[in-house]
């Protein structure tokens, strides 16, 4: 009896282990993932500062020229509907370095930055890579597209906050003055902290159909909830925009709510979707059943 309990034991001790293995193989190949994508980072850093007196003049300080492609742009729609307030005619923009190694680490930073958001799709690739294996059939034919769209709405939302949600506030901030004896002076560290979050933070919330799809499936969020909800997701947009823009030109804020509308209401159809696709597998269910 006490050699059958220390088989028993055995046996137990031994598929612990096994599940034990099983766990680590996976955190080793997520392991490698990370690498891979870590290693691209690294390399489109090492591209943007071979070339960062380009990226510099033109990228980064891209917004604080009246020549930039948004200025211009809102110059002409002025033009067009009478409006001589939407052309600008100067930035006063004035940066400083107050630490003895600013401008290398303004130089580093950025083309980490830089390096990061140029590899963020290939970092979803590489995650796509490893939950693949867990998925069955059906759910994996149901989220093969999740890099191209996840990769194309951070882009999309990377340019809308680079040529309109950072333009547009720096427009008011930089113009903004409490008293004509204070002088505004900017830290590089400062310019770099805010033109990447408007950009970066804009491409995360251009993520909203992907994080819809994902509570959808969890069954946490629904199409009728969404719908039930909507004139509150109206009041928090537009109070998002007016935050963005603070300006009391409507015509100015509609640029950036529009958008956001746009996104919620494609994901309520995501999440409309989601729902039918429940509620057939349900019925599939109960004919079964049956």
């Amino acid at each position: 009896m006490s050699e059958n309990k220390i088989v028993k034991a055995i046996k137990e001790k031994s598929k612990d282990l096994e599940v034990e293995m099983s766990f680590f193989d996976h955190i080793e190949v997520l392991r490698w993932h990370l690498i891979r994508s870590s290693i691209a980072i690294i390399i489109f850093s090492c591209v943007a500062y071979y070339y960062y007196d380009y990226i510099f003049d033109h990228v980064i300080m891209g917004p604080t020229h009246t020549s930039f492609w948004t200025y211009s742009t809102m110059c002409k729609l002025g033009e067009y509907f009478h409006r001589s307030g939407w052309c600008i005619d100067s930035l006063n923009v004035k940066l400083m370095n107050n630490e003895l190694a600013g401008q290398f680490t303004l130089q580093l930073n950025s083309s980490l930055l830089l390096g990061l958001t140029l590899g963020i799709p290939y970092l979803l690739f590489e995650l796509w890579r490893f939950i693949k294996p867990a998925l069955h059939e059906n759910e994996r034919k149901a989220a093969s597209g999740f890099v191209v769209y996840a990769s194309g709405l951070f882009i999309l939302g990377v340019l809308f906050g680079y040529f309109i949600i950072t333009p547009l506030s720096m427009r008011f901030l930089v113009g903004f003055q409490v008293s004509a004896s204070i002088e505004n002076l900017y830290t590089v560290d400062n310019y770099l902290a805010s033109v990447a979050t408007l950009t970066l933070a804009t491409g995360i919330v251009f993520q909203l159909p992907i994080i819809i799809y994902i509570l959808a499936s969890l069954g946490i969020l629904t199409a009728s909830f969404m719908r039930n909800t909507r004139r509150y997701a109206i009041v928090a947009i537009l109070v998002i925009a007016a935050v963005v823009t603070p300006t009391p030109d409507a015509i100015t804020m509609s640029v950036v709510a529009i958008p956001l509308f746009v996104l919620y209401e494609v994901g309520i159809m995501v999440a409309a979707r989601i729902d039918k696709r429940k509620l057939k597998k349900h019925d599939e269910l109960m004919r079964t059943k049956s």
